[in-house]
């Protein structure tokens, strides 16, 4: 299984369920592995055959940008549902972190797998 990879993807949006949360925007980052048989790509040299990660970054900041989800979990589960459906992604690991919510902390977060790995 090849891997194409989105690494700290930093978005701005409404995320938590503190009242203070709901009011002022956070930076959440976002580290992205997704199943892609690369070979077809790699053969041709035309980007027809590759995994457009430029394309699904720039969806991903959209969504999450007009988004204001209380659980992170949720915000997951969305995100992994857009990259399997509209980019037709067979198996994906995403990490969902928010730096700096969490005293003495790096960042915060959850990471999940959705898909058959092939």
């Amino acid at each position: 299984m090849d891997i194409v990879y989105i690494r700290d993807l930093r978005i701005e949006t409404i995320i938590g369920i503190y009242d203070w949360e709901r009011e002022v925007k956070q930076t959440i980052s976002l580290d992205l592995e997704m199943a892609h048989d690369i070979r077809q790509a790699a053969e041709t040299d035309d980007i027809a055959y590759a995994l457009n990660y430029k394309s699904i970054a720039k969806r991903l900041i959209a969504f999450i940008e007009a988004s204001e989800f209380l659980l992170v979990e949720r915000m997951a589960e969305e995100i992994a549902r857009i990259v399997r459906e509209e980019f037709s992604v067979p198996w994906l690991k995403l990490r969902v972190s928010k730096p700096g919510a969490l005293r003495y902390s790096q960042d915060v977060g959850i990471i999940i797998e959705r898909g058959e790995r092939t």
